[in-house]
């Protein structure tokens, strides 16, 4: 889902990438260096991204499907 959206955001002129637990480590420092740097303006992710990244440079995060049972609708959240 992650990778479809971030297809569909770059078809659409939005500097996107994605970002998931099957990426390789290095992979994933090119796609934050990116982000970092201004190369791309989205990063969309699963769980990965709400569950341990600290990015300062970030504005704003989206959180679609909050709806559904896990860790954004836990009593300890």
């Amino acid at each position: 889902m992650a990778e479809n959206l971030a297809y569909y955001m770059c078809e659409i002129d939005i500097k996107a990438h994605y970002l998931h637990a099957n990426i390789k480590t290095p992979d994933r420092i090119d796609t934050l260096y990116d982000l970092r740097s201004g190369k791309i303006n989205v990063l969309v992710g699963v769980s990965l991204l709400r569950e341990g990244l600290d990015i300062p440079e970030c504005g704003l995060v989206a959180i679609l499907d909050a709806d559904k049972e896990g860790l954004l609708r836990s009593e300890t959240s």
